[in-house]
């Protein structure tokens, strides 16, 4: 893993990258989610993407992350959990690139942005990972959704790993997103921006509302409250992962990503964007200890849902 990378990594829990838009879940939460995943996977679908993830380049990386003497089933699901950081971890490769706004405001301008072409594909398509479904809580006006979303491409993922004439090169490369963005879109803030008269186009899922601490912005806040430590040390996230609370089961079963997004909007307005402490304005503002211990908890409930849905989705769909 180069240099680059490493500092990237560690400033999702620090600092937020000069003014650049996080987003995702830290790695540690991406972990999780996958790890809840593994564990919910029957045999045939293990052995599957156990196969499908041989084939990311990245893979020699992922495997110098896992500690030496590690169980050989025990690693394969640690390389499973590793997979599902793959989208953030190409941000720090310089073998890619940027290839468009990732405000979530413009509609990104490259004749690549909704391609599904495989590991040939060089962008970082950074806007894959979120849908600003917007929202307001000053009448301000509000802007259209822009596409290619979380959302598009999901859909597009699912459709080439339950086809049974892709390759599977092309079901590598739609699995390692689709491990992250499943992830991704249970948090709520990669669902929805709030629209306000502070931020007429929206604040990019909290980017720009203002928090006093080190987690200095709303997004970055709600990416990093699951983390802490070695965010790339799978070892801790799956021991983590292990203690969470089922699902349940009725929820679980909801593979519509609609709903997904609708439960993020709805999550966001009741849980994220409540005052005190977040007012209206961009802040900034002070977060109290109700509001981490609640947002910790919400988390949790959010990761344990997510992988319980990555699992039916590979168990009922993947060829």
């Amino acid at each position: 893993m180069n240099k680059a990378y490493r500092v990237s990594a560690t400033s999702l829990i620090l600092i937020v990258l000069l003014s650049t838009p996080t987003y995702a879940w830290n790695n540690r939460g991406h972990m999780m989610v996958a790890a809840v995943a593994y564990r919910q996977l029957n045999q045939q679908t293990r052995n599957r993407v156990d196969a499908l993830l041989l084939l990311n380049p990245d893979r020699p990386n992922w495997l110098s992350l896992i500690p030496q003497g590690t169980p050989a089933a025990k690693r394969k699901m640690m390389l499973f959990m590793i997979a599902a950081t793959w989208p953030d971890r190409i941000k720090g490769d310089s073998q890619y690139h940027s290839d468009g706004p990732n405000d979530g405001n413009t509609p990104p301008d490259d004749p690549s942005a909704s391609q599904n072409i495989g590991y040939d594909d060089l962008a970082r398509h950074k806007y894959w990972h979120f849908i600003n479904v917007p929202f307001t809580q000053d009448n301000t006006p509000l802007p259209t959704v822009v596409s290619p979303n979380a959302k598009t491409q999901l859909t597009a993922f699912r459709a080439v790993l339950a086809s049974t004439t892709s390759s599977d090169k092309l079901k590598s490369y739609d699995l390692s997103w689709l491990l992250h963005l499943v992830g991704d879109l249970h948090q709520p803030l990669h669902c929805t921006a709030r629209v306000s008269a502070a931020n007429p186009k929206g604040d990019a899922g909290g980017n720009f509302v203002k928090l006093n601490g080190a987690l200095d912005n709303l997004h970055s806040f709600w990416d990093g409250i699951i983390g802490g430590g070695n965010e790339e040390d799978p070892v801790p996230a799956a021991n983590v992962a292990a203690t969470l609370p089922a699902a349940p089961p009725g929820a679980a079963a909801d593979l519509n990503v609609q709903h997904w997004i609708q439960q993020g909007v709805d999550l966001a307005k009741t849980m994220v964007y409540v005052n005190p402490p977040i007012g209206k304005s961009s802040g900034p503002f002070t977060t109290t200890s109700v509001y981490r211990n609640n947002a910790r908890k919400l988390v949790k409930r959010r990761i344990a849902l997510g992988g319980a849905r990555l699992a039916k989705i590979l168990n009922n769909e993947l060829k």
